[in-house]
């Protein structure tokens, strides 16, 4: 994976939508690991359509069940895959 977008906070939605439309657009692929409040992100259908286009993404599972509501769109993970995926990954952007 090119660049993982590593999620914290619900106020960089909009920035997260610009970021993941620039990469699709420029064929990069990237996804994301959601946790914290920013779980309820992994919700958002724009941002959702936008991930199952990438090579993986996840939500911590900790963090959808104090967040988020019904089931999740995206897998559910751990810290432990946040790790792997940083491992994997060429850029990692922190929003």
């Amino acid at each position: 994976m090119d660049i993982l977008f590593l999620v914290s906070r619900t106020e960089s939605a909009p920035l997260l939508r610009g970021f993941l439309r620039a990469c699709e657009r420029r064929q990069i692929e990237c996804g994301c690991f959601f946790t914290g409040p920013a779980a309820q992100l992994a919700s958002d259908p724009e941002i959702v359509a936008s991930l199952h286009a990438g090579p993986g993404s996840a939500v911590c599972e900790y963090s959808w069940e104090r967040f988020g509501q019904g089931q999740c769109p995206i897998p559910l993970g751990s810290q432990t895959d946040n790790s792997a995926m940083t491992a994997a990954a060429r850029r990692i952007v922190s929003l």
